[in-house]
């Protein structure tokens, strides 16, 4: 089994959002956003990355929240040797990389994150967040000023550039 701290989030807000899949309405690449809050919404982007989401309105309302970052924390091994080739907190930095390592494609689209293989669960007793930060969402063209990014600050598994994740993070 794999478990891992999320570390980081973007948040989009369905049709009062530009940068939201769900902006034009509904499609058969976007259905999931306008199901159940709690399951999964994974796309394709770039003809090469998958990405999920937690979808995180009402049904019919299509706000969903992208997993940008996971800091690996049970099943070392296994995280390790889906990416050998990068360090521990890098292996899952970044929304490509997360599904990477973690195997999800397509065919997880619209699975109950309550009740499936791919779960969240809250923090367990005594956990602390430290220090949320918020700041504009990286990698988009459309609304890229809208400060729905959420990271953790100091995490390494954070992702983004060097200088430019340096200066998130601070």
């Amino acid at each position: 089994m794999l478990a891992g701290r999320i570390v980081e989030v973007e948040a989009y807000l369905g049709p009062d959002d530009p940068a939201s899949h769900a902006f034009r309405g509904p499609t058969a690449r976007n259905r999931s956003m306008f199901g159940p809050p709690g399951h999964a919404y994974v796309y394709f982007t770039y003809g090469m990355h998958h990405c999920v989401n937690v979808v995180a309105g009402d049904v019919g309302v299509p706000h969903a929240v992208l997993l940008r970052a996971v800091m690996p924390t049970r099943g070392l091994a296994l995280w390790r040797a889906a990416r050998p080739d990068l360090a521990l907190e890098r292996i899952a930095s970044g929304p490509g990389r997360l599904c990477r390592a973690l195997g999800l494609d397509r065919s997880h689209d619209g699975l109950d994150l309550s009740g499936s293989a791919l779960r969240l669960h809250a923090p367990g007793p005594g956990f602390r967040p430290g220090v949320i930060r918020r700041g504009p969402r990286i990698g988009i063209r459309a609304a890229r000023t809208a400060p729905f990014r959420f990271w953790l600050a100091g995490e390494p598994a954070v992702s983004g550039p060097g200088p430019r994740r340096a200066r998130m993070r601070g």
